[in-house]
């Protein structure tokens, strides 16, 4: 039964997923019901953790972009472009993984895509190299930033476990990690595909009038706008707050309120912090508050709560359920073989499109399993596998971005821009971040 039982929990969650974002949180409200009242399986609480995390960092990022914020970043990031043009695919890759390291989502790298696609085919460059690596550093990131839901979350975890485990003890396993395959994706990607000049694909899209006046006068750049001095202030400010927020996890003592019996957690500290410096940047730069919801972050942030709310209920309901026949039948292989977890971290996420849900369905799991946290924390990066099927918005917009048309989903759908790179940012990552969390968390 208990198997019948997974293959429907992977049916909602697969009839989710075609519906994606939203359809994916409310069509697992559909399993949770049928889990409960026909299954008969107490229902777990719901990820309300992870959903505050989010809507307080999503709260400050929006008000980031409606105060001009973004578009600064953007700014900057377009002339360090633009000013080293034939390293593009080296330097396009670490330009998002920077952008979502600072965010804590990869939402907000969409208006960099055309620009980076544009100096690559203005300077003789396969745009396919910087944009698909482009992405996948983009989401690659998320593992290492210091306020995104997924970090935090297993903060939250496993501190409770190994009490010397910090946000800092993570990042300096993640971080590297991440940098690590970010920059061999990033080396893969210096020779990969066809030169423009000998790619039929392409040159046959020249032949096309249309294409051919797309491709040759269009021109990508955020830096004919003129932004007010409060859009570098907005920036400044919320860099003081991911500032803030490292400074207190470093120092605990800070965060230990008179008379408590121990120190506040780190989630609700990053909590804190967001909501208390997105007032600072709406006040100082004299947001309008009405605009901060029709930001792309904000619309993308709200979509990602309500999926995480669905997906993770349904899931944890099934796996607490099924824990102790499944611990007996799987504990063995995992202990023998520890990085058979970081294929299951990575098969989930293919079917649930998000590293937060990722990590609320599957740390409970591998702790569950009496997995290290050494391990857990190693292997983290395996919660990015959603480049598999390329339908993730931010992979469907750099194939559009690019008139080229280099990027792309192959004619058999697998063999698509950002498989490979995918596979070897991941890997290489969890590859370095095993030794690594036996260096700096065991």
């Amino acid at each position: 039964m208990l198997y019948l039982e997974f293959l429907f929990l992977l049916l909602m969650l697969y009839i989710g997923s075609r519906y994606g974002g939203i359809g994916l949180g409310v069509v697992s409200g559909i399993g949770l019901v049928i889990e409960v009242f026909i299954f008969q399986m107490p229902p777990t609480s719901p990820p309300v953790t992870v959903m505050l995390i989010i809507l307080a960092v999503v709260t400050c990022a929006s008000i980031l972009e409606a105060a001009g914020g973004l578009k600064y970043m953007l700014q900057v990031a377009e002339r360090l472009l633009r000013k080293n043009p034939k390293r593009v695919t080296l330097i396009a890759p670490f330009v998002t993984y920077a952008m979502t390291f600072m965010l804590g989502t990869g939402h907000a790298v969409y208006s960099i895509m055309p620009i980076i696609g544009d100096v690559a085919l203005k300077n003789g460059i396969r745009p396919e190299r910087p944009m698909a690596a482009a992405s996948v550093a983009s989401q690659i990131a998320i593992t290492a930033s210091p306020i995104s839901a997924a970090v935090v979350y297993y903060l939250a975890q496993l501190a409770d476990i190994q009490h010397d485990i910090t946000l800092v003890s993570i990042l300096l396993v993640t971080v590297p990690a991440t940098l690590f395959g970010t920059l061999l994706m990033s080396l893969y990607s210096l020779r990969r595909g066809k030169e423009l000049d000998d790619d039929p694909d392409y040159q046959a899209r020249l032949q096309d009038p249309e294409w051919r006046e797309r491709i040759e006068n269009t021109t990508a750049t955020s830096l004919d706008e003129v932004l007010p001095r409060s859009a570098r202030n907005a920036v400044l400010l919320f860099i003081s707050a991911i500032v803030t927020i490292v400074i207190i996890a470093m120092w605990p003592e800070i965060r230990t309120v008179a008379g408590a019996s121990k120190a506040i957690s780190m989630s609700v500290v990053i909590q804190m912090m967001m909501l208390c410096f997105g007032g600072i940047i709406l006040l100082a730069t004299k947001t309008d508050p009405r605009n901060v919801p029709n930001g792309v972050v904000f619309k993308s942030g709200m979509v990602a709560a309500i999926a995480i709310f669905g997906i993770a209920w349904m899931s944890d309901t099934y796996f607490q359920y099924a824990m102790p026949q499944f611990k007996s039948g799987i504990v063995e292989m995992v202990t023998q073989y520890p990085w058979s977890f970081a294929l299951a971290l990575f098969i989930v996420s293919v079917v649930v499109n998000s590293q937060a849900a990722t990590a609320r369905m599957m740390l409970p799991v591998g702790l569950g399993l009496g997995l290290e946290p050494a391990l857990l924390i190693g292997i983290m990066p395996a919660v990015y596998g959603y480049f598999f099927i390329p339908n993730y918005p931010s992979d469907i917009a750099t194939v559009n971005f690019d008139a080229s048309g280099t990027t792309k989903i192959g004619k058999w759908y697998f063999n698509h821009s950002f498989m490979a790179v995918g596979l070897i940012g991941v890997v290489s990552a969890c590859a370095l971040g095993y030794v690594l969390g036996q260096i700096f968390i065991a």
